[in-house]
Formats: structure tokens, sequence, C-alpha cells
């Protein structure tokens, strides 16, 4: 029964993953309309998806199952609790409306997991947490310079958004949308399957096999909301800014995926965003609210699922009961600083938008 529960929480968790994560990765080829239909791009994106899991998602997998705390105390239950403690996390994060990392809190999970029973590999861990600062950082700063030298570009060379180079523009962010996607597979597939894995339930083939099957369900046949919201509403970008956008975070996710770092891609696209904002406003997007609630979001989520599946440990496995006043007071202070409120985003407030998009680069 165990097992048949941990099959359904799992690839539950791979469609949402899918459906949330993985389908924004098509959102600024759809939102600028190089993709003009909605089915193709997210079956582009499936396609992606599922080629990054099998092609490149082993190395993830192996960190997640095995490199953050022993693979011998993932069991059934233990991996039962990775899993919801992380599916939950993401729960309540959709609730505030704040796009976020699966890696995020799936690795919060396993390190909950491994602080109950005291056996934590900590220089792994700390490598994972350095990577989730350095790869956001690297991608604002390379949009920052990517957008300098676009705007350069479309000075020095007048027709560039028009004609044949409009159509080129638009193949260029198509193909490096897919990209994203590829990248996206390759590095949240560990996500949903890792712990399966670890258990024994699974060989690293099926796992990275099934497991992008189910994100690829996921982002074809529910994806459909979030790539309009990404790709319309938070994302309003030009085709070269877009390409941009899209190419920069792709190439951190899959170098991270080589080396079997689970890095938080929704950030990793988000500033990559706020670098090109940045680069076109200054210090007047500094301003907006919604940049503060992502910040404190993305820092608080993995403890949240990390305190999550420390007291499911604690109660279900060693049946101590210590553990649940450190729940409350954790959930005490994400309230009182005001994290996860019902303000979300809507059209009129996106995350960025550009000064002006000429209509026949297909900007919205």
């Amino acid at each position: 029964m165990i097992t048949i529960l941990l099959f359904i929480v799992a690839f539950f968790f791979a469609i949402n993953i899918g459906a949330s994560g993985a389908a924004a990765s098509m959102g600024i080829a759809y939102g600028s309309n190089a993709i003009r239909n909605k089915r193709i791009a997210l079956f582009l994106c499936g396609i992606g998806v599922f080629l990054g899991a099998v092609l490149g998602g082993e190395e993830v997998v192996k960190t997640l199952g095995s490199e953050i705390i022993p693979e011998n105390i993932i069991s059934l239950h233990i991996a039962l609790i990775i899993i919801s403690s992380a599916s939950l996390s993401l729960f309540i994060a959709n609730l505030s409306g704040i796009p976020l990392s699966t890696s995020e809190v799936t690795v919060g999970a396993v390190a909950g997991v491994g602080i109950a029973f005291q056996i934590l590999y900590v220089k792994t861990l700390l490598v994972i947490v350095a990577f989730w600062i350095i790869v956001p950082i690297t991608s604002f700063l390379l949009a920052f310079f990517a957008n300098k030298i676009i705007q350069y570009l479309q000075k020095k060379i007048l027709n560039l958004t028009k004609g044949k180079w409009s159509k080129i523009l638009a193949i260029g962010v198509i193909i490096t949308g897919f990209f994203e996607a590829f990248s996206a597979g390759m590095n949240n597939v560990a996500n949903s399957v890792g712990p399966l894995v670890a258990a024994g339930l699974l060989s690293m083939e099926q796992g990275t096999f099934y497991g992008g099957i189910f994100i690829a369900l996921g982002a074809i046949f529910l994806g459909g909301k979030v790539i309009e919201t990404n790709g319309k509403r938070i994302t309003k970008l030009s085709l070269m800014q877009g390409g941009a956008v899209s190419g920069i975070g792709a190439t951190l996710v899959i170098i991270a995926s080589i080396f079997g770092i689970p890095v938080p891609h929704t950030q990793v696209t988000t500033c990559s965003i706020l670098g090109v904002g940045a680069s076109d406003l200054g210090k007047a997007l500094w301003k907006k609210t919604i940049i503060t609630k992502l910040v404190k979001t993305w820092v608080i989520s993995p403890f949240f699922s990390l305190v999550i599946s420390y007291n499911l440990v604690k109660v279900i496995i060693q049946s101590d009961l210590s553990g649940l006043m450190l729940f409350l007071l954790f959930m005490a202070t994400v309230f009182a600083i005001g994290i996860w409120q019902p303000k979300t985003l809507t059209k009129s407030q996106p995350l960025y938008k550009e000064k002006a998009i000429p209509k026949k680069l297909g900007g919205s």
C-alpha cells in the first residue's frame, strides 16, 4: 500500500512540476507570438522536458538520492515524507502567487530528514546553497550586459527588428525556449523520482524515463494557465530580450545539472528578467514590492519544507512530538514577516515590462 501511495504522490508531484515550472520555459516564445498557438508551445515544451530528463537527469538524481543524506536511510516511508513535504511547500507557495523552485523545496525536505536522523552531508549541502546564490546572480549580470549589447545593436542596425530579421529572431526565441525546457527536465526530474531511485523502487533509467514522461504530461495538459501568465502577464520582453533570457537561463541550468547540482530554475529565469529590467530602468526597478516578496519567499521556502520533513520523521518514524513547537514557531514567523499573503500578481503588475516593444516584434 505504501509503495502505491508513494508512486502516486511522486508522479503527481512530477505532473505539477511540469504544469508550474517547466511550462513557463516556453512562456517567452508564446508571449512574444513567436509561437502563436499555445498547444504547440506546450507540446514543444513537453518534448524538451522529456529529452532533458532522459538524456541528462541522472547526475541530479544521484545528488538528491545519495549525496545529501546516505542512500541507505531512504526507506519507503522516508521517500514518501520527502516528496510529501516538498509537494506541500510548493502548494503553499503557489497560493501566494510566487514562482518557486521545486529544487529548493526538495533539497530542504531531504535536509530535514538528515537533521532528524543526525546524518547530513553538510559539505554537499553548502555547495548546493552556494550555487543557489551564485547562479541567479550570474544570470542577472549576464542578462544586464546582454541587454546593453541588444540596445547597442538596435541603435546601429535600424532594421534589426523588421522583415527577415524579425523572423530570424522569432526562430531564435523558439530554439532558446526549447533549450530552456530541456534544461528544466534535466534539473527537475530528480525532484520527483530521486527518492524513488534511492529507495530502490526504480532504476536510474526507469526513474528519469517515467519522471520525464509525467513532467512532460503536466506541461502539455496542465501548463496552459502558467504559460499564459508567464508569457502574457509577467514577462513583457522583446524577441531579442526574450531569447537572451531563455538562453542564459538554460545554459546556466544545464551546466549545473552536468555537475549534479539542483538549482532554482525559476529564480534563474526571474533574475535574468530582472537583469534586463535593471539595464533598461535602473533604480526604478527596485521600487517594485513584488521583488522583496520574491526574495523573502526564496529564502524561507527551503526551510519550510525542511521543518515539515523533520517533524514528519520525528512524529511518524520516531514517535517524538518535540519538534511541533518548532514548527508552530516557524509558521508564526512566516506569517509575521508577511511572506504568504493573499496578494498576487495581476495583469496590471508585470514583473518587468519593456519600455516600448514594436508591434512587428510580436511583443504584447
